[in-house]
């Protein structure tokens, strides 16, 4: 039975050198690299291998960057495998495209261009910013943010459900205070994002409607494998599909909790995270917890920043 699937992460796990040490030794690697700065009209090698802190900040450059450092470890490891799905967090969700073969890497690589540049122009003014909201389960934190609603007619939401017990809200500066604040009151506890706007919210609803453009203009072809969705949660299977999906995904939750546990009804038991360093990999174990997954269940959780790390067990 086919039990894997593919996770790609998103912004927040960049780091200095990412994906050097296998484009030095693949000259495929190193040709996605090459298309990402094509793409750009940045010079991301030098940004992200040379440590370049301030640059590798900014989503404009990190965009492009990071979905060359997955896509050039997907295709890596890629040969043998039997892959039963994929999915990816946010920016992730593109680099999934491109495995599953929904889109062309270089269609991927311009999309993300875009839609780095986008979100970076999307609230120029710093109206927005983002926290995550941990120790407090999805009941809680959903009253938390009835509450700070009921105060005030600014815009907050939950934008990613990432476990049982880590959620990140996206709104106003003003809004994100009180619920920080708030979250603090009810034993727990809030921790600022480094970000340059409200994502997957609808402050990004012009962004959105401008990628649009680009999304509907695009060829979706019907994918290898299923895509897991961040605006459903579930997997979509054709390409008109997954197109509809992504026209929503800047201004909807990430459903990472529902993905993961809609994997394990179908079937996934082992799944594979590509990047650069591991955080989907982590997530899987308490949200699996959470589920009524039978004692003794075995699977298997990695994240792969090298061809030589990846397990073929049973693949």
């Amino acid at each position: 039975m086919n039990t894997l699937a593919l996770l790609f992460p998103g912004q927040g796990v960049q780091e200095p050198g990412m994906g050097r040490k296998l484009a030095d030794a693949s000259s495929e690697a190193m040709y996605i690299w090459k298309q990402a700065e094509q793409a750009s009209g940045l010079p991301l090698r030098g940004i992200y291998w040379e440590g370049d802190e301030a640059a590798m900040a900014d989503t404009r450059a990190l965009q492009p960057a990071l979905t060359a450092a997955n896509l050039a470890l997907w295709q890596s490891v890629a040969p043998g495998l039997r892959v039963a799905g994929a999915a990816g967090h946010s920016l992730g969700e593109y680099a999934a495209l491109a495995a599953a073969g929904v889109l062309s890497v270089n269609k991927v690589l311009e999309l993300v261009t875009l839609r780095g540049r986008l979100m970076a122009e999307a609230d120029p003014d710093g109206r927005g910013t983002m926290c995550a909201i941990v120790k407090m389960d999805q009941t809680a934190v959903e009253g938390l943010v009835r509450d700070v609603l009921a105060q005030s007619a600014d815009m907050l939401r939950i934008a990613n459900y990432n476990t049982p017990a880590q959620f990140v809200l996206s709104g106003s500066r003003a809004a994100i205070e009180r619920a920080s604040a708030l979250a603090g009151e009810r034993k727990g506890r809030s921790l600022p994002l480094k970000v340059s706007g409200a994502f997957h919210s609808p402050y990004m609803e012009p962004a959105a409607k401008e990628l649009a453009k680009a999304l509907r203009k695009a060829s979706w072809s019907k994918p290898r494998f299923p895509v897991y969705c961040n605006a459903i949660g579930r997997a979509v299977d054709s390409g008109e599909g997954i197109r509809e999906a992504m026209l929503i995904q800047m201004t909807s939750p990430v459903r990472w909790i529902e993905i993961i546990g809609t994997q394990w009804h179908d079937g996934v038991r082992h799944w594979m995270e590509l990047g650069p360093k591991a955080l989907l990999a982590k997530m899987v174990v308490p949200i699996l917890a959470a589920l009524p997954v039978p004692e003794g269940s075995a699977y298997i959780a990695e994240c792969v920043n090298s061809p030589e790390q990846a397990r073929h067990d049973g693949q």
